[in-house]
């Protein structure tokens, strides 16, 4: 007969029991159980990729070309927002809604004339010069606009003739862009029934204006101009209407309020204040501010107006405060290609395993989204820059703003020229060509169908590294194979990072817990 001791199996068995119970309880720790944790400040790579890699020279001239670019007919848009709208339906329940638009860059939209790409880079580089100016300006002329956002907040107060609080509509209708520095698009309903117009996306600008009959002074755009009596849902805000008392160069015509933005570059938008209804997708947002143009100068490529996504209350996010909890999220799709991005609203838009870092505000520039830098990397090694070249002071100068309107990214003159002499260092062994517009560094990749070149990096503060592919930071300037290293100096102002550099990576914005998440997702 033989004895078995049960005693050693069970003391297996119990020892089994507990390693499962603690790796099942390690793994809990790793999901996100709330909004707060899903957004708490994290390390490692946002995206990996390695410290070199193979460009490819001769792929990327090929999609310069004019002609490789398909635009979308608006017919096959709206056939698209018509399925999104039957997918983004509301279910209701709030906590995990999104809302989710397609994004389009200004080459897709087939109101260019340009002929080559020679001529449409140089186009943006003078766009871009325009909008760094303008953002700097901005923050530099800003201690007025921030005292008047800082007396805005607080109450409970609302208007009767809007479901918003008086404090969410802000102080100011100031945006943050150039007119004609518009980049990407998304195509939403305005009005009731819902009229699709093209609007330019814009994350440093805290106004939603559209062009609007009678049309005094329009430039041109895709379709036809709104009309506001033809829509059930627009409603006029009157003089005597707290909005307006806390609009700057607000005035008042017939009873009605008037609003009006200037541009540095002479552009300008110039109308009327109004509530009106917006779709995004399958939902419906009521009583949004927004500005009704009746003289506007500007070339927006087809665009109806602007939607600013800015950090101040009178942009959308700020509008729709609790409805998507302060969150939206961002693709930019890269130059030249037959992709579209993406833009979703709501914290069910936020992904799981982006590396997050805090998102920093400036008082003297509200509307601008800013993140800490504290270095930069080539090669997969960190150079030796002090953190204090990129931090944000508590007067409110330097810092780093997160910008979709931007191309370039500027990075201080001491940074840039130590960036700059790295990578020089690691490509020593490529054909150098002359400056370029805003780049002093460019190379002859004429002939090459690859080239092996460093990946550089941003060392976020709090620990995230966000690796760049080189079709980030080198881009080509014309079809002959000159290629730029995309950064500038900025002698003055903040660093801004441009959307160039963005482009293919989810970048996300939790306002509601004060966090901005770059990756896991590309596009």
């Amino acid at each position: 007969m033989l004895l078995v001791s049960l005693q050693p199996l069970l003391q297996l068995s119990f020892s089994l029991v507990v390693v499962v119970l603690l790796l099942f309880l390690l793994n809990l720790s790793f999901l996100p159980t709330s909004a707060t944790t899903e957004t708490a400040t994290s390390a490692g790579h946002a995206i990996p990729y390695p410290a070199f890699e193979h460009f490819p020279v001769r792929e990327t001239i090929l999609a310069t070309k004019i002609t490789k670019i398909q635009t979308i007919p608006t017919d096959v848009l709206d056939d698209e927002l018509n399925q999104e709208h039957k997918q983004n339906h509301s279910s209701g329940n709030g906590k995990n809604e999104k809302w989710r638009l397609k994004l389009l860059h200004r080459d897709k939209m087939g109101y260019s004339h340009f002929v080559d790409h020679h001529e449409r880079f140089h186009a943006r580089m003078k766009r871009d010069v325009k909008r760094v100016a303008a953002i700097i300006s901005k923050i530099s002329g800003g201690g007025a606009a921030a005292a008047a956002a800082t007396n805005g907040g607080g109450g409970e107060s609302k208007e009767a003739t809007n479901n918003y609080g008086v404090e969410e509509f802000g102080t100011e209708v100031v945006s943050g862009m150039e007119q004609g520095s518009g980049e990407y698009f998304v195509r939403i309903g305005v009005g009731s029934p819902p009229r699709n117009q093209y609007m330019v996306v814009d994350s440093g600008s805290d106004i939603v204006w559209v062009q609007c009959q009678p049309c005094n002074l329009c430039y041109h755009q895709s379709d036809p101009v709104f009309d506001p009596s033809l829509s059930a849902s627009f409603a006029g805000v009157s003089c005597g209407s707290s909005i307006c008392d806390r609009v700057e160069n607000s005035g008042c015509h017939s009873g009605r309020c008037k609003y009006e933005v200037m541009y540095g570059d002479g552009s300008y938008t110039k109308g009327t204040l109004a509530l009106e209804t917006l779709s995004f997708g399958g939902t419906t947002v009521q009583n949004v501010a927004i500005g009704c143009g009746h003289r506007n100068r500007g070339m927006f490529i087809g665009a109806a107006g602007l939607l600013g996504l800015g950090g101040g209350s009178m942009s959308l996010v700020g509008q729709l405060g609790g409805q998507t909890g302060g969150a939206f999220t961002y693709c930019l799709v890269s130059r030249g290609t037959s992709s579209s991005g993406s833009l979703e609203f709501g914290r069910g838009a936020l992904p799981v395993g982006a590396a997050w870092v805090p998102l920093l505000r400036n008082p003297r520039a509200p509307s601008f989204y800013y993140i800490g830098l504290s270095g930069l990397g080539v090669g997969g090694m960190q150079l030796p820059i002090s953190e204090d070249v990129f931090r944000l002071s508590e007067l409110g100068d330097g810092g780093v703003v997160m910008d979709s309107g931007t191309a370039v990214t500027r990075l201080p003159t001491a940074a840039y020229v130590a960036f700059r002499d790295a990578f020089l260092t690691e490509t020593a062994s490529l054909p150098r060509a002359s400056a370029v517009s805003i780049f002093d560094t460019c190379y002859d990749l004429n002939g090459f169908v690859t080239v092996r070149v460093p990946t550089v990096s941003f060392f976020l503060s709090g620990g995230p590294i966000l690796t760049l592919p080189a079709r980030n930071f080198l881009i080509p300037v014309d079809e002959r194979g000159t290629f730029c290293f995309a950064f500038a100096p900025s002698p003055t102002g903040p660093s801004i990072i441009g959307n160039i550099q963005q482009e293919g990576i989810q970048i996300s914005f939790d306002g509601s817990n004060g966090f901005v998440g770059f990756g896991p997702n590309v596009c």
